[in-house]
């Protein structure tokens, strides 16, 4: 793609850094065959070719966005499908990233979308903020159907049935290993999901120190900022990823790391980015540090060599989140390891399409994240699994809120085949099915 921006505006690095992405682009339209909204909307300007077009001419003109390009940048769900799809590898995550900055700063939305915005930047990366936010949630999900705006309603239907109770073991402590020492890890403990489901972090702690890990929940680290990157506020994303950079580089000098576990991929997929993101500042060589050592908990698992299982009658549908085949392009680790662990696993059509969830996209597009959701289920249903696994919390919520069948984390079956408890998610499902504990 030609490219006309002045000498003074690649200056920028931003800028600059945006328009090598948009020379890249050959306008093929592979990207339309994968894009979901694209799929569901049936509209160029919301397929990822249409995008750059938006992005390029907002940029290269230096002009404010206007109403109908927010529209469309908006309705992205940055499930970066259009990377894994694109033949010229075009990194349309960097692209759309600094579109979404140069909205947030020269852009005026309409006073109950900047609300709505302030809100969940300022309750989401915040657990015990979010945990009163739930129970408010819970109490008014009743009247749901009476709110006006949609998403609202979308607020209030996610909050889960029943608020997990705190789960000390996200405090900053280190858990000695079970087995003969092989890492010594750090583990993200990260924000809403520690509100949303303890049982991933407890899994996870679990089955790395019986395979020989030390983890290390380090103090001072939280949210990873992938919250409030995608929303463009750079100034909160930076804070919060400068601070769990100088929470874990306090370890990697004192006693060292082998790895920064995570176990939403979600943030997994930001927190390697981190090399970017601190391009140019003073935590340019940490960020990229972390970045290097920043693992998502399916990668760590192969290098620890789980034990190979008997087979176990159980299905297992695997939902491969976006941030993780796409954004880290870990495909088949997962697989591998339930299939070791002597599950069947199967997966549905179209595995490459996003759920709807996309961090607070369900709740910023219900209208589309729904018909997405329901698309996402009814593929996975059909395939008649006794429960589904997922490598990320937002997907788990978002298909757990309409599926029939238990949602756990892929870690919690794992922990469990090796010796952990049950999957908390099959005892509170009365409909579960009654199956043996693997050992």
């Amino acid at each position: 793609m030609r490219t006309e921006f002045t000498e003074e505006q690649l200056l920028d690095p931003a800028t600059a850094r945006s328009n090598k992405i948009l020379r890249t682009c050959v306008h093929c339209g592979f990207c339309t065959a994968t894009c979901p909204t694209y799929q569901v909307l049936g509209d160029e300007l919301d397929s990822p070719r249409g995008r750059i077009y938006l992005i390029k001419d907002m940029l290269e003109n230096n002009r404010a966005p206007d109403p109908d390009t927010v529209k469309h940048v908006d309705r992205c769900l940055s499930c970066l499908a259009c990377m894994s799809t694109c033949p010229s590898g075009v990194h349309y995550m960097h692209l759309v990233d600094h579109a979404r900055e140069y909205i947030e700063q020269n852009y005026k939305r309409r006073w109950d979308d900047r609300v709505l915005r302030w809100v969940l930047s300022k309750i989401l990366p915040y657990p015990m903020r979010f945990r009163w936010a739930l129970a408010g949630a819970k109490l008014g999900r009743p009247f749901a159907k009476l709110m006006p705006d949609a998403r609202l309603r979308a607020m209030l239907e996610m909050a889960p049935k029943k608020i997990p109770p705190v789960s000390r073991n996200d405090d900053p402590q280190t858990f000695a290993p079970k087995a003969k020492k092989k890492m010594r890890v750090a583990l993200m403990t990260g924000c809403a999901q520690k509100a949303l489901n303890t049982d991933i972090n407890d899994a996870t702690i679990r089955l790395l120190t019986r395979l020989g890990c030390e983890v290390v929940v380090a103090e001072g680290a939280g949210c990873c900022g992938a919250l409030t990157h995608h929303m463009g506020k750079t100034s909160e994303s930076h804070s919060a990823a400068g601070a769990n950079i100088k929470a874990w580089m306090k370890h990697v000098n004192g006693d060292g790391l082998d790895a920064v576990v995570i176990s939403t991929s979600g943030c997994g997929t930001t927190i390697k980015d981190y090399g970017h993101m601190f391009e140019g500042t003073d935590l340019a060589s940490d960020a990229k540090t972390i970045a290097g050592l920043a693992m998502d908990v399916s990668e760590v698992l192969m290098k620890l060599e789980m034990p190979t299982l008997p087979e176990q009658s159980m299905t297992v549908a695997y939902h491969a989140a976006c941030s993780l085949q796409h954004g880290q392009q870990i495909k088949t680790f997962p697989k591998a390891l339930l299939r070791n662990a002597g599950f069947d696993v199967v997966e549905p059509a179209d595995s490459h399409l996003c759920c709807g969830s996309a961090g607070t996209y369900n709740l910023m597009q219900p209208a589309i994240s729904k018909q997405l959701k329901d698309w996402k289920v009814r593929t996975l249903e059909a395939k008649n699994p006794d429960v589904i696994a997922a490598g990320n919390i937002g997907c788990m919520m978002q298909i757990g809120s309409a599926a029939s069948v238990p949602i756990v984390h892929t870690v919690e079956l794992l922990d469990w085949a090796t010796g952990g408890p049950l999957p908390p998610a099959f005892e509170r499902d009365a409909s579960a099915p009654q199956v043996p504990i693997l050992r």
